[in-house]
């Protein structure tokens, strides 16, 4: 098993502006010295957290999604992150995962932030998306869903070996996010990453960052805070194993079944 190159682009995010904020993370992006083979961008990376669905949500294989596309090509690499998208009459909080060779996979964010409203304007999703990059199997998910277990939790068998959270997570519930990822990486025996905004949006909602990647002891490889930053760690599939063999806690894990409402 190869090891997994895994760059987070923490950045601010420029309030409901589309074209601002794809120039702002392409130049960020160009910045990187060295081959990656996973990018991973903030949720609602082309707008900040906005509830304008009527005037920023795009339509499937439109700006943004062209953008990611191109953007994987050029670069060799997955291109990750959620934008608003609109199909068939409704609206989502869409995370794309956009291979260099165009394939892509998405998924629609479960759980949706209802202190925000989220809920009343985007419909949630249904299903768990689980990808395989360079034989490493990898569950990417949405900022709130980082605070329901059950629907993160690995499965007997484990099934994925990384866990990615994109966020637009606020640094008043800086505490939580933290704490979370840690717990996360512990029951789920993997890698966890969670990717976050910073600065200040149009509502005046600070966020801090702590763009974090842990492993599965739940010991911190990376974090920052604050400040703009675009890091590439580079993950070990051979320390993820040698663990979850010496302590196979998954082995004891309660079998259960989702049932979606």
């Amino acid at each position: 098993m190869q090891d997994l190159r895994v760059t987070t682009v923490q950045t601010n995010l420029i309030w409901n502006d589309v074209q601002a904020n794809l120039y702002n993370i392409e130049e960020k992006i160009w910045s990187l010295s060295n081959q990656t083979d996973l990018i991973l961008l903030p949720e609602m990376f082309t707008t900040g957290f906005t509830m304008e669905v009527n005037k920023l949500a795009e339509h499937p294989n439109f700006t943004t999604f062209r953008w990611m596309k191109q953007m994987a090509a050029q670069t060799n690499a997955v291109i990750c992150g959620s934008y608003m998208v609109a199909e068939n009459h409704q609206y989502f909080n869409r995370l794309v995962w956009m291979q260099p060779d165009g394939k892509f996979e998405k998924y629609d964010k479960k759980h949706l932030f209802r202190m925000a409203d989220e809920h009343n304007y985007f419909t949630a999703g249904n299903k768990k998306l689980i990808v395989d990059l360079k034989g490493w199997k990898i569950n990417p998910m949405i900022c709130y869903d980082l605070r329901f277990p059950v629907w993160c939790r690995n499965t007997l068998g484990n099934q994925y070996d990384i866990a990615i959270f994109l966020a637009n997570w606020p640094q008043k519930r800086a505490l939580h996010w933290n704490t979370l990822l840690q717990a996360r990486a512990i029951e789920n025996l993997s890698y966890t990453i969670g990717v976050n905004r910073v600065g200040d949006d149009g509502k005046g909602i600070h966020y801090a960052g702590d763009t974090s990647i842990i492993d599965m002891k739940g010991e911190i490889i990376y974090t920052q805070s604050e400040i703009e930053e675009i890091k590439t760690i580079i993950l070990n599939y051979e320390n993820l194993l040698s663990y979850r063999n010496a302590f196979p806690a998954n082995l004891d894990a309660d079998s259960f079944e989702i049932i979606i409402n």
